[in-house]
């Protein structure tokens, strides 16, 4: 019998370890938490009478034929996949006579003294660490057990309904997130062909993203950009407002600006405003911004930049509150493509409140993969105005297309498809549940 000791930061990565290493026939003898992450013993050509005489005498796991890196007896509970293999039984603990107290006696303290706690008797300090230690095993063994089901689970679609299972690997290689990628894959008919699941995932990502079709040169109203720091609303703004001024003239646009906590913000407005020849108005709270708008209702094209603040920031209800009587104030909320899924998934909820009616979807040209982007506008059901691909003014930003974003999401992908351990920790669990 053939043991080693494996050493992880988690235990989905000490599984992976296991099977490349010893393959699918390795039995956990152990598993425990340590400084280092989580260790898991491991053996081949498996003796499970070798093991229970070993338990018997208090030898140690390994035996001439192990590897230096083998762990001693002491360690957890030994737990296989498909069994548990018994270790050596705990000392039982001494039996303590009626009147034994079990808690050391101590002077009562003064009245007017804070009370220290009572000492525990080391037999009840032994089981609350006995408690705790075997909390973490059973949390361990959980987790590999989890594991274990989501590959079985994952193994048999792939069996049953390799296309669906075609078509979660291609969406997975795509970025897209596994929530939305199993909804996309509910919606497919029962019966689809080989040729089908080659190309079904690109055209279902189209056909789930919504589009505005707000042309570049329909900018009449009052739109407000709202969204955090850095997503480059100010840029998007003056690419809208030089737009705007080659289609109806500078006279009949205006740019509004409510950033007044970021340096030099309403700074950078008055510059692009002085280059397009357009004059820019600032507003400090709900009430100059309401005037602003009544002075400007006879303009086509009103651009509000306003600042970028984060989702727990106090000063994005102060934001919020500018906007309370703005009357008719259409928001736009500006993502930059190249931010990580979490981070658009909590604008889009920070921004909730303000009802945006469109969304413009920024920095395509710096972002390696779309498919955080596209999970997050499918998921929230966020129509798509416009997209920006980088800073010229007013080169860089074109009407929004499913297709032509979509298309280009595959095209900045050239990995390999993902392994099936990834595939089973992401989809494995949830097709068992549903």
């Amino acid at each position: 019998m053939k043991i080693k000791r494996f050493v992880a930061a988690d235990m989905r990565q000490a599984m992976r370890e296991v099977r490349e290493e010893q393959g699918p026939e390795a039995v956990i003898l152990s598993t425990r938490r340590i400084e280092e992450g989580i260790e898991v013993i491991a053996a081949i050509d498996y003796d499970e009478s070798l093991v229970r005489e070993a338990a018997r005498h208090g030898a140690p796991w390994a035996d001439a034929d192990a590897p230096a890196g083998a762990a001693p007896a002491d360690t957890a509970p030994a737990v296989t996949a498909a069994r548990v293999v018994p270790a050596a039984q705990p000392p039982r603990l001494p039996r303590l006579p009626a009147s034994a107290p079990l808690l050391a006696a101590v002077p009562p303290a003064p009245v007017a003294a804070v009370s220290e706690p009572l000492p525990m008797h080391p037999l009840m300090e032994r089981a609350v660490q006995d408690t705790a230690r075997m909390r973490t095993e059973l949390g361990g063994l959980r987790e590999m057990l989890e594991i274990q089901l989501s590959s079985l689970v994952w193994n048999d679609m792939e069996r049953r309904q390799p296309l669906q299972a075609r078509v979660l690997r291609e969406m997975t290689r795509l970025g897209i997130e596994a929530d939305v990628a199993r909804r996309l894959v509910a919606e497919l008919p029962e019966q689809i062909n080989a040729e089908q699941a080659r190309y079904l995932p690109l055209g279902m990502l189209s056909r789930s993203l919504l589009v505005s079709g707000r042309d570049l040169s329909d900018g009449e109203g009052i739109t407000a950009l709202v969204g955090p720091t850095g997503v480059g609303k100010t840029t998007t703004i003056a690419k809208l407002a030089a737009r705007a001024v080659l289609r109806r003239g500078a006279e009949q646009v205006a740019l509004v600006s409510t950033d007044h906590y970021r340096i030099g913000a309403a700074a950078q407005l008055e510059h692009y405003g002085r280059l397009l020849g357009v004059r820019v108005y600032p507003a400090y709270d709900a009430e100059s911004l309401r005037k602003v708008l009544e002075l400007l209702r006879g303009r086509h094209t009103v651009l509000i930049d306003t600042a970028g603040v984060a989702g727990n920031d106090p000063r994005l209800s102060q934001q919020m509150e500018i906007f309370s009587g703005a009357g008719e104030v259409r928001a736009c909320l500006v993502l930059a493509a190249n931010a990580q899924a979490q981070s658009l998934e909590e604008a889009v909820q920070a921004y909730r409140p303000l009802q945006p009616s469109a969304c413009i979807l920024t920095k395509l040209d710096e972002a390696p993969n779309l498919g955080g982007a596209l999970s997050v506008l499918i998921r929230h059901r966020l129509s798509l105005d416009y997209t920006t691909d980088g800073q010229r003014v007013p080169e860089d930003i074109a009407s929004a297309d499913a297709r032509v974003l979509v298309c280009r999401a595959a095209q900045s992908l050239k990995g390999h498809a993902p392994d099936d351990g990834l595939m089973a920790e992401r989809f494995g669990l949830a097709v068992a549940s549903a």
